[in-house]
């Protein structure tokens, strides 16, 4: 099988006839010491990834050290262990009135530019284009998360009125990828923590849930697959993302996540990409024991189609060598690893 032919059989709900497809992903710091490991630069080009990606989430100028300021107007401070996305360091829209923040115009030249090279460049992985910071994530970068849980009970029409410039200026975004022969459209927006949804399933479903389901059904109306990243725990509304259309859940984290059961809940409807933890599994155990307990993971989960193994996150900087070359043999060589599959 290709490796886009394996990944839309699994989002079919069709066990692969050889192996589970799979997706790691590195931060900037793992991916330098991975590099450094190898002695190759181009080692994440060599491990079979399933999934090549036209990503949009703002472009981020250094405005001074440490320091990275987004489309959006948003300085974001890198400075501390973050030194992916970082902390923001300033409050766009300080008091509840739309109409004192512009948007900025939607990037079409480079968003059709990165569309342009993931097509042209897919050999035979499947596809996504994907808009990060999609709708909860946009807002709080703007008024600071606190200010924003507060302004949902407070100040209704105000959350509203952002949620809908936010969700205007996706659709054109959506829109430009649309044209684009793209398999899946991802969207990534964190709601969950540890322990529920961030702003609680009452309110999801009253600010996020219709927007988003607006998003969808602009991608579904193609024909393309739908993805959603959200870290944490979302099981509350779970049965929710399914009725408006989700086809793949990332990130699935197993410390939250009792995966036989929701595997066996919603494993029909819902292909979950992730399962392999980068909180507790790939920081502190062996390398034998990341094998082991990864390739548990993708029997229960794998089983019937409906996973792509990956880890929960893009791995981060405090993964040991050692441990992430673990992962890459167990996905590159299933054959040895996992023989009951």
């Amino acid at each position: 099988m290709t490796r886009r032919e394996r990944v839309i059989e699994t989002i079919n709900h069709r066990a692969p006839s050889d192996f589970i497809p799979y997706q790691i992903g590195f931060t900037h710091q793992s991916w330098e010491k991975m590099a450094a490991y190898y002695k190759d630069e181009n080692f994440d080009e060599k491990i079979g990834n399933h999934i090549k990606d036209a990503y949009y989430s703002g472009e981020f100028t250094e405005v001074k050290e440490g320091y990275f300021k987004d489309d959006f107007g948003v300085v974001w401070n890198r400075t501390g262990a973050d030194k992916d996305i970082g902390v923001i360091d300033n409050i766009m829209i300080p008091e509840p009135d739309v109409s004192i923040y512009t948007f900025p115009a939607v990037p079409e030249a480079d968003l059709r530019a990165r569309c342009q090279s993931v097509v042209a460049g897919a050999d035979d992985c499947f596809t996504t284009a994907s808009l990060g910071f999609s709708l909860f994530e946009r807002a709080w970068t703007l008024t600071g998360m606190e200010d924003l849980l507060v302004y949902m009970v407070s100040e209704p029409g105000f959350v509203d009125a952002l949620m809908d410039k936010i969700l205007e200026f996706n659709l054109k975004i959506l829109d430009i990828y649309l044209e684009y022969d793209v398999d899946c459209v991802h969207f990534g927006d964190d709601w969950g923590q540890q322990k529920g949804l961030i702003m609680g399933p009452v309110m999801w479903r009253r600010f996020i849930k219709p927007r988003l389901a607006e998003m969808y059904g602009a991608v579904k109306k193609t024909g393309r697959f739908v993805s959603q990243h959200s870290c944490g725990d979302i099981r509350d509304v779970m049965p929710d993302v399914i009725d408006i259309g989700l086809d793949v859940y990332q990130t699935f984290q197993p410390e939250i996540y009792d995966i036989r059961a929701i595997k066996d809940a919603y494993g029909d409807r819902l292909t979950f990409w992730g399962g392999i933890s980068t909180q507790r599994l790939l920081p502190f155990e062996t390398p034998g024991k990341i094998i082991e307990k990864a390739a548990e993971i993708i029997r229960i989960v794998g089983k019937n189609g409906g996973y792509i193994a990956a880890p929960t996150h893009a791995i981060p900087g405090d993964v040991p060598e050692e441990n992430i070359d673990a992962l890459i043999r167990l996905c590159t060589d299933q054959a040895r690893y996992i023989p009951a599959y």
